[in-house]
């Protein structure tokens, strides 16, 4: 399928989804309000908006677009990890990224630090950085163990997985009165994010797209088999460090302002390479529409299926990942028989 008509069909669900976002919430707003509203943000200065002007502008609006760059780095990053490690079931959590995350956060909120960077608490820096260190461990475990293989370097990231899970573990048993919190971001979720959060974490996506989209070639052609990339001249080894540093650098970027939201880069990518085929060129900007969409709907359903209690959106992602990665599986396990 062509990809224009398929990106645009998914722009416009994307739209769809941000705009019912804005209206739905522990209070509606009627759409003809909404537009009303709409334009009295952009024409009313601010001191003068209605309460639904500042519940738009303050709550739902940088909400929406969070969850859509959330979903679309998640997605992109999963795109990119399938293709390196040649492994449909290869998402963005498989290098211990969001346990370095999950360490980070839960440090930060149990030790009561309250430092601010750039206008944000310390629990969104120090997961940031959390995640990043977990990266730079497992390439380096990686490397000194297994080289450049690619069975090497999952395990590695399996092994980071679960040490540092179990050290969050371990942490939440201490918590105790901030144990309600720490369970709240390990699931997942926007509540209480706002427009800091999304500017922040928006230069590191819009970087990890560019950077992943001028080597689609090079993606395409390690996805296709490490021997067929070295054919056809590429230096598989730094292509995979470079690209694989980039997917950890999105994967972090989400983590740290959304929390443990699984599945969305393990199904996402599947869905684009169904509508536009397995060529990067097509299926990475595909994967980043798809995950936005997705993760934008999914924070919708969150918000209102037990009005006025919020779920957390990765109890959602997780009701649609778990089926899907069984299927994966069964599909799989066909494929060899």
């Amino acid at each position: 399928m062509r990809q224009w008509p398929v990106n645009a069909c998914l722009g416009l669900l994307l739209v769809l989804a941000v705009f019912l976002s804005l209206l739905v919430g522990a209070v509606d707003i009627a759409p003809s309000s909404l537009l009303h509203t709409l334009q009295e943000l952009v024409t009313a200065p601010a001191n003068a908006w209605s309460v639904d002007a500042v519940i738009v502008w303050r709550l739902r609006l940088p909400r929406a677009l969070l969850a859509a760059a959330v979903g679309a780095a998640l997605a992109m990053a999963g795109a990119v990890m399938q293709g390196l490690l040649h492994n449909s079931l290869a998402d963005s959590f498989v290098l211990g990224v969001s346990s370095g995350a999950s360490l980070g956060a839960a440090l930060a909120m149990l030790l009561g630090l309250r430092f601010t960077f750039l206008g944000l608490g310390a629990v969104t820096p120090l997961a940031f950085v959390g995640a990043i260190l977990a990266l730079v461990a497992v390439l380096m475990i990686a490397r000194r163990v297994a080289g450049k293989s690619t069975a090497g370097l999952l395990l590695a990231g399996i092994a980071m997985n679960s040490a540092l899970s179990a050290i969050v573990s371990f942490l939440v048993l201490l918590s105790r009165e901030r144990i309600n919190p720490l369970l709240f971001w390990l699931m997942g979720g926007f509540s209480g994010r706002g427009w800091n959060h999304f500017l922040l974490m928006l230069p590191y996506v819009l970087l990890g797209f560019a950077i992943a989209y001028s080597y689609y070639r090079y993606l395409t052609a390690i996805s296709l088999g490490d021997a067929a990339a070295h054919h056809l001249g590429v230096d598989v080894g730094k292509v995979r460090l470079l690209l694989l540093a980039v997917a950890a650098l999105l994967t972090a970027a989400a983590v740290s302002v959304s929390g443990m939201i699984g599945f969305v880069g393990l199904m996402t990518p599947h869905f684009a390479r169904m509508l536009v085929g397995q060529h990067y060129r097509r299926l990475l900007p595909t994967s980043a529409v798809c995950g936005a969409v997705f993760l934008t709907f999914a924070d919708l359903v969150a918000r209102v299926v037990m009005r006025p209690q919020e779920l957390p959106v990765g109890i959602i992602t997780a009701l649609c990942g778990g089926p899907f990665f069984l299927w994966l599986l069964a599909r799989q396990r066909q494929e060899m028989v």
